[in-house]
């Protein structure tokens, strides 16, 4: 029984297929939720949203996503990618207590550490010197060739997202400098910092990975054709993934003022009703 997704020499089959790896990967991660929460002393976070992170994660590590994309189809290995990078990863920060950021901020590692981890230039560069790496022939063969080789870069990829997206959702460390409008230019250099990868992989003469052009064809998809959806879904998806998320970030910075501008006005009005002569008959 296979555990992980992963390479395989047969014929590409619609039968679904069990992964308890998975499965209990997934449950894991679900029960996460409340152990952060209780590290957090019982504060709860956007529990619907950590959810949906982890739900995103079930739908891009399992049958039929996981199958295809772990030995025969490279674009749907970009998909994977994606959604494990760019969509589940700022979904688990954003869903998370705020109180377990805060507890671990407390920690050595959180005040040593992670400050320099998580600086948004140290996240960019190691974010993305980590997607190149795992996206250059020999790595992606190597990996894709196991259960726990694939199970790895799994994990690199969402340890990766998680070190991306932090600086943009977890509120630790506090970096006042780090406004809305400087998160929105750190997601717009992104945008530019992928394009080396995006092009390295949609424009190739000739098939890169070993894996996906050995593999079975799955309904006569040529390995070369796989490999330039491959290059243009990380662009064409992971563009609009920046841009919807800066909107997002400055759709609420927006109403954070607004609602900053109404408690003033009402504070004014207090002060001068207060300060307003009483009338006498």
């Amino acid at each position: 029984m296979q555990w992980w997704c992963a390479a395989q020499d047969v014929d590409w089959s619609w039968a679904w297929r069990p992964y308890p790896g998975v499965w209990l990967f997934i449950a894991a991660l679900a029960a996460t939720y409340w152990v952060l929460r209780r590290a957090a002393g019982g504060e709860d976070g956007r529990r619907w949203v950590w959810m949906l992170g982890v739900l995103t994660l079930w739908i891009a590590l399992d049958w039929p996503v996981g199958a295809l994309g772990g030995g025969y189809l490279a674009s749907l290995h970009m998909v994977q990618f994606l959604m494990i990078a760019y969509i589940a990863s700022p979904l688990l920060l954003a869903g998370a207590p705020r109180g377990a950021f805060e507890r671990l901020g407390g920690t050595r590692f959180g005040r040593t550490v992670l400050p320099t981890l998580t600086h948004p230039l140290a996240a960019l560069f190691i974010f993305n010197l980590i997607v190149a790496l795992t996206h250059l022939p020999a790595p992606t063969d190597w990996l894709m060739a196991s259960q726990l080789g694939s199970f790895a870069l799994d994990m690199i990829w969402l340890g990766a997202g998680l070190l991306f997206w932090w600086p943009v959702c977890a509120p630790v460390p506090e970096r006042r400098w780090m406004a809305p409008p400087v998160k929105v230019g750190y997601l717009g250099v992104q945008i530019i910092a992928g394009t080396p990868i995006f092009a390295y992989i949609a424009f190739a003469e000739l098939p890169l990975y070993a894996v996906y052009e050995l593999a079975p064809r799955v309904h006569g998809i040529s390995a070369r054709s796989d490999q330039q959806a491959a290059g243009m879904l990380m662009k064409v998806v992971g563009m609009p993934i920046m841009i919807v998320a800066s909107a997002i970030i400055f759709l609420r910075w927006s109403r954070e003022a607004e609602r900053d501008e109404l408690e003033a006005r009402e504070r004014r009005r207090a002060v001068a009703s207060r300060r307003s002569p009483v009338s006498r008959d």
